[in-house]
């Protein structure tokens, strides 16, 4: 019993971490209807903006988070008024090729200027101490990420569901045209969901990279797991999304626990399976 209540805290931590990285990409999939491929890069670029902030200024955690955040925003404001605008709407495999250029522009500058090294992100103390919860001690940074997590999914879900942001969002994903025509400045509605969605991967970029470090090459390294993520959770979905990154989380963490020689086997066998039991994942809907 002990065992399997310390591989359940594990995979509900990895799942926090996925949750909060793939929740952007999910909502700018499934709302704005634009397969990111370069969110993944918008991760890494919060990621390396934090390990300098703490490791070269000597500045906390918190701030860390907050410049982080708003670096990386900043940042990708202009890829989306000047790129990303021109392919809402337009066909996926367009959309596809620009982002995932986007992303190897990314890696090259990043490379360039900071080196083909692993960056860290120093913890304060009080995110290292170790945590008695009955049955097992855990780091209380992985306390922090798991209440993380369940703050951003009902905050989101408060803001997609729940006010007149969300309400102009839908109806800008669902018929743009007419949207305009009743005055919703639809630019400027698909410009915040796009910052909050960048936001989103910049913040579990920063605090997820205990589990998923940051290096030159995570835009990459870690693409497939996100779109498989919003594959399985089905794109747009809040919940759908959060059940699949809890569900995949325990799946890689049961493997790694009891058979770490099989490597990333049943992660994959599970999304096969999935898949094939839900084509639209767990919560998705036609388009």
């Amino acid at each position: 019993m002990q065992t399997t209540l310390s591989i359940a805290t594990d995979a509900f931590a990895y799942g926090m971490v996925l949750f909060i990285i793939s929740i952007g990409l999910s909502l700018t999939m499934g709302l704005m209807r634009v397969v990111n491929l370069a969110h993944g890069a918008f991760a890494m670029i919060g990621g390396y903006i934090a390990s300098y902030i703490t490791r070269d200024l000597g500045w906390g955690y918190v701030p860390a988070i907050l410049l982080g955040v708003a670096g990386t925003i900043i940042i990708a404001a202009p890829f989306e008024r000047l790129l990303f605008r021109r392919i809402y709407g337009k066909p996926e495999l367009l959309q596809v090729l620009m982002t995932i250029g986007i992303t190897f522009c990314v890696i090259g500058v990043t490379n360039y200027f900071f080196g083909p090294t692993l960056k860290t992100i120093p913890l304060p103390d009080i995110l290292t101490r170790p945590v008695d919860i009955g049955f097992r001690t855990i780091a209380a940074h992985r306390l922090f990420v798991m209440a993380c997590g369940v703050g951003v999914a009902a905050a989101l879900w408060f803001l997609i569901e729940k006010t007149g942001f969300g309400i102009k969002l839908r109806a800008a994903v669902d018929n743009a045209a007419m949207t305009d025509a009743l005055g919703v400045r639809t630019p400027v509605v698909y410009a915040i969901a796009f910052a909050v969605a960048v936001g989103l991967a910049a913040f579990g970029g920063i605090i997820g990279a205990e589990f998923l470090p940051v290096e030159p090459y995570y835009a990459l390294r870690y693409m497939v797991l996100f779109l498989v993520v919003v594959s399985v959770g089905g794109a747009g979905s809040i919940l759908g999304t959060l059940v699949a990154c809890l569900a995949l989380g325990a799946v890689d963490t049961v493997g790694r626990y009891l058979m770490p020689d099989f490597g990333n086997f049943f992660f994959y066998a599970a999304v096969i399976a999935i898949v094939f039991a839900f084509p639209r994942g767990f919560f998705g809907r036609a388009q």
